[in-house]
């Protein structure tokens, strides 16, 4: 068994937020002390089931606890579902029926448990206790908090001042969950930054009922592979958990450099001192390129089985490194230890380019490669054989002079 520190690390590793360190601290002795798992909660609104890595990064870190021994608890909020979770929305959101809500939570299953060990997973459906409570249960709930308390909500706040009804119902939703909470005497709840309101919630719950406070622990939301935008089916920036081996591959190397370090914390189970050892090979020089490509072999070996990784990696060999530069490509001759910015009237001179503002317009789009990794800086420096790709179809190749 790994000590509390050690634990701590891992646990800790990508976490936006954690509240509160030294609870979690205590936890994990009592755990080491008595070989109690910690109990993680989940709550999954079953609204939208289709999963990508960025809907993976909660499943990711809590997978990372489940190796270390601790048990997860999925709640499927069939009766909050009823409600629909008002966090971040403009408007109050139409309630599930019950079987679009089974249905949903059907094929969450299918994909949740592409990430987690099933075996250390329990389901629970919170209909289970809530739809128990009569109506003075509910208002010895409801007393727990108050109006001022809620209007803290920044979409409450949002729709109060601009007049947008909130109806009297939406203020249980956080309520509900964090009854959630003292139903599973939870040890720990996870969710996205988007649910701080509801899983503090949680813990103040816990407090009043005499509970052990649940640590709270906020992900970071992953960008897509815009590099900008969080990733989004809508936006079409998305890495799903059901893709393919070969389309997996193939967007993890489309993900853009400054993100790669991210998607090793977020999006992988590697070690933290593995990513610092990364952290320090980019430092140092190493093309990022040759990292992404073990990152994409480690995402998709993450999903997916040997053989179809291996299968994904010679497709991408074949199609786009092998035929990524073609075999004859015009050459230019510099002068020895020359940076970008003393050859761009060569390159306008030799009709790469038509002027100089076209070439910076270029680099700042990210229009430019050098060997096959976007050119961030005009001032980069270039070595013999490098090969310049300057939009989609214009290749060239540096020589020194002479």
């Amino acid at each position: 068994m790994k000590t509390v520190e050690e634990q701590l690390r891992i646990i800790a590793k990508g976490v936006s937020i954690l509240v509160d360190e030294d609870e979690l601290r205590n936890k994990l002795t009592e755990f080491i002390q008595n070989n109690r798992p910690l109990i993680i909660k989940l709550g999954l609104d079953p609204s939208a089931p289709d999963i990508h890595l960025g809907h993976a990064v909660v499943l990711r870190k809590i997978k990372q606890m489940q190796d270390l021994g601790h048990e997860a608890v999925i709640i499927i909020g069939d009766f909050t579902g009823k409600i629909g979770d008002p966090s971040g929305k403009s408007k109050g959101r139409n309630a599930l029926t019950d079987e679009q809500v089974r249905e949903n939570a059907r094929t969450y299953f299918e994909q949740i448990f592409k990430v987690l060990d099933k075996k250390k997973t329990t389901v629970r459906y919170n209909s289970e206790w809530l739809s128990k409570l009569n109506f003075e249960d509910v208002l010895r709930l409801a007393a727990t908090t108050t109006v001022a308390r809620m209007m803290e909500r920044d979409d409450f706040q949002n729709r109060f001042t601009n007049n947008i009804p909130i109806g009297i119902h939406e203020f249980f939703y956080p309520l509900m969950q964090a009854y959630d909470s003292i139903e599973l005497n939870a040890d720990i709840e996870l969710g996205g930054t988007d649910q701080t309101f509801n899983i503090l919630m949680g813990r103040t719950l816990q407090k009043t009922m005499g509970q052990s406070q649940q640590v709270a622990m906020f992900m970071p939301l992953l960008e897509g592979l815009d590099g900008v935008e969080k990733m989004s089916k809508s936006l079409e920036n998305y890495i799903g958990v059901y893709e393919s081996a070969k389309v997996m591959f193939k967007k993890v190397m489309e993900v853009p450099d400054e993100l790669i370090l991210k998607y090793f914390e977020l999006a992988t189970d590697e070690h933290p001192d593995r990513i610092e050892a990364i952290r320090q090979e980019l430092v140092q020089g190493k093309n990022p390129r040759d990292i992404k490509y073990a990152l994409a072999e480690i995402i998709t070996s993450l999903y997916h089985t040997e053989q179809e990784v291996i299968e994904a990696k010679e497709y991408y060999d074949k199609a786009f490194i092998k035929k990524a530069i073609p075999d004859q490509i015009p050459e230019l001759a510099v002068k020895a230890q020359s940076h970008l910015v003393e050859i761009i009237p060569l390159l306008v001179e030799n009709g790469f380019i038509k002027s100089n503002s076209e070439f910076r317009r270029l680099v700042q789009q990210n229009g430019v490669q050098l060997n096959q990794h976007k050119l961030k800086h005009i001032d980069s420096i270039l070595l013999y054989g490098d090969v310049l790709k300057i939009g989609k179809k214009r290749f060239v190749k540096i020589i020194w002079e002479g």
